[in-house]
């Protein structure tokens, strides 16, 4: 029996972890639907996949943009029927202030990225996902999510992410008996990305680890033999943890 090839949307995927996401879900042999705002640097993924044979679909998109994302879960289905795999990487890390001093639109541009761009996802994309033989959800979190103490200063990212675990578990706990859909949660740590260098500028970035191993991993979960859901991985210590002990 021949397996329909699966289909893979990935966000934020034109650089940094969502960039090598898509790069390794296309090696293993998904259609990548590859969502980013930025085209040139999307059509420059397109080649790299192409060049080894994957496939493509590049949506040039601002999460912000709610009724895109509404419009996106239509096409889907107009040219799927399903989509096998979600993966909510893109992010932004907003202002690192003080609590009192971030200036409101700060804040709310934090949230719509982080937080209700995902919802609005899960929203559009649920059908399609249920539709799928194992329709697999994966979001991008962050430390940062529960350990206030640890970053003052970064209040819209860490309680964006915490916004972002209790929405990626809800809809876990959600679909748990009602579909095969799993939902997964992944924090990655100290990545050479752009936005760690931004946070962390004197940080030496040949310290850390890679987005293409990280990546690697959050492909072990989009599997369709993966059967966790609502839990977290941590790539640091390369485990599966509860929600009663987290990291």
């Amino acid at each position: 029996m021949t397996h329909p090839t699966p289909i893979a949307l990935v966000t934020g995927a034109s650089r940094g972890i969502g960039r090598a996401v898509a790069l390794e879900l296309a090696r293993a042999g998904a259609h990548v639907v590859a969502l980013a705002r930025t085209q040139g640097a999307l059509e420059e993924l397109d080649d790299e996949i192409k060049a080894f044979g994957g496939m493509t679909t590049l949506v040039p998109c601002d999460l912000a943009d709610h009724d895109a994302l509404d419009r996106l879960g239509a096409g889907l289905y107009e040219r799927w029927g399903r989509l096998d795999i979600l993966v909510g990487n893109a992010g932004i890390l907003g202002p690192l202030s003080p609590l009192p001093h971030v200036d409101p639109k700060d804040w709310a541009q934090v949230m719509a990225i982080n937080v209700t761009a995902n919802w609005r996802l899960i929203r559009s994309l649920d059908p399609l996902l249920r539709a799928a033989p194992a329709g697999r959800a994966l979001f991008v979190t962050s430390a940062a999510a529960h350990r206030a103490e640890m970053k003052p200063y970064w209040g819209p990212y860490a309680v964006s992410k915490a916004a972002l675990e209790t929405l990626a578990r809800t809809y876990a706990a959600e679909t748990a008996t009602t579909s095969n859909v799993k939902v997964m949660l992944a924090n990655p740590g100290p990545l050479r990305t752009r936005m760690r260098a931004r946070a962390l500028p004197g940080e030496d970035p040949q310290s850390l680890q890679t987005p293409e191993a990280f990546a690697r991993k959050c492909a072990e979960l989009c599997a369709p033999d993966w059967r966790d859901s609502g839990r977290l991985y941590d790539f640091p210590t390369d485990r599966i943890l509860d929600f009663s002990a987290p990291a």
